[in-house]
């Protein structure tokens, strides 16, 4: 299987998961990333310029599998004369509904905080499958979704609730933790446990 992994947010966390995603996985994984930095801008626009560079290939994948920091609504409108019988996967890494917020940022300060959870929704809704990295990080997101679909005033789809449960599971990180095995206090001096 040829899977196409989309990374807007191409550091940290992210990229050591999407890295590691990649190296370990048994199908072949080509990556299709930006920078990670302006986390803000990149929910906003980077579905755009990513839509541009995915159709300027002619890679044809078998599975999307993108992360939380992508517009996934924009992508697959911009793409859909290549992508629209391609199975999409959209991962959590953090969710913008459940994610704490700065005291100092502008958009809380504003009353504009909604609108990144609406995109993680949107993009929910979108997706074929839905995967978060813990069960607490799913179960958190389903708590609060009801809350922010009923921040507004008509038409706010909390049937959808039910369906976006339906297609989502647990994908634990996978992460190569072994450098951390020397700091394990339950260790002997040989790398054997007590």
């Amino acid at each position: 299987m040829k899977i196409l992994l989309i990374e807007p947010y191409h550091t940290g966390s992210h990229a050591a998961w999407a890295s590691g995603f990649a190296t370990h996985s048994r199908h072949f994984v080509s990556t299709l990333t930006l920078p990670g930095r302006f986390w803000k801008w990149r929910m906003h626009g980077a579905a755009v310029t990513l839509a541009r560079q995915f159709l300027a290939e002619e890679y044809a994948p078998d599975l999307i599998l993108t992360t939380d920091m992508l517009d996934l609504t924009t992508f697959l409108a911009l793409t859909r004369s290549r992508t629209y019988n391609t199975p999409t996967a959209l991962y959590f890494h953090e969710n913008q509904l459940t994610y704490p917020w700065s005291v100092d940022d502008r958009d809380l300060l504003k009353g504009r905080d909604v609108h990144y959870g609406f995109i993680n929704y949107a993009s929910a809704m979108a997706a074929d499958t839905v995967l978060f990295n813990s069960r607490f990080h799913l179960e958190s997101f389903f708590e609060e979704l009801p809350r922010l679909l009923k921040h507004f005033p008509d038409y706010n789809e909390l049937d959808t609730v039910k369906i976006l449960r339906s297609k989502s599971r647990v994908l634990p990180l996978g992460l190569d933790l072994g450098r951390f095995d020397a700091c394990n206090p339950g260790r002997k001096p040989d790398g054997r446990g007590l």
